[in-house]
């Protein structure tokens, strides 16, 4: 009787935490979604998450070169300090998987005109044909490409997910963050003041 006692005990355990266990991915759906709807109604845009790192150094950049990415017959260099040290820069995290990454790379081509501005580039937990293929399809806006295999670079730069951009003063601080693709309205109203800031002699 008491063997069979304990069977029961076991069966009925056993099924409470079976029934536990399924309702799991319900109760997270549900507190997940209150984090959404918390998020939508307050109003707030994901692009607006602040950095902790502006108005910091940026981290340092000692990444290899994108393989066999070349401009004007020379290849593209490798992306260090030096190659942003003393300009105005623009670091964009990027890879070819990343389709917001391709809607905002037009956007990035205009850029890359803009005589103020050095742009570069972090190319992300990426292949490197599939990098080079991507940039030989839409065009290179860079003046250099590291690639950070591992994601390690963009950890130190604080990346919640690409693309993700940062304009770097050319004494190294980092002054403004863009998460998620340049749109015409946020390269209008955040990027470009931003910019002109940046150029402003302080009084």
């Amino acid at each position: 009787m008491s063997e069979k006692t304990n069977d029961e005990t076991g069966s009925a355990a056993s099924g409470r935490r079976r029934r536990l266990i399924a309702f799991l991915p319900l109760v997270l759906f549900i507190a997940l979604s209150g984090v959404f709807l918390y998020q939508l109604g307050s109003g707030k845009d994901a692009s607006e998450i602040p950095s902790v790192l502006i108005g910091t150094k940026a981290p340092s950049l000692d990444l290899p070169p994108l393989e066999g990415l070349s401009a004007n017959g020379a290849p593209v260099p490798a992306l260090t300090d030096a190659a942003i040290r003393g300009k105005l820069a623009l670091v964009n995290v990027w890879a070819s998987w990343c389709v917001p990454c391709r809607q905002e790379h037009p956007v990035l081509l205009e850029l890359s005109r803009d005589p103020r501005i050095t742009l570069v580039g972090i190319n992300y937990k990426d292949k490197n044909d599939n990098a080079l293929r991507f940039l030989a399809e839409l065009g290179n806006p860079f003046a250099a490409v590291g690639i950070d295999p591992a994601g390690k670079s963009a950890i130190d730069w604080g990346v919640y997910g690409i693309p993700e951009t940062y304009l770097v003063a050319p004494d190294g601080t980092i002054l403004f963050k863009q998460i998620g693709p340049f749109t015409v309205e946020s390269l209008r109203d955040k990027l470009l003041p931003a910019i002109e800031k940046a150029m402003t002699p302080s009084s």
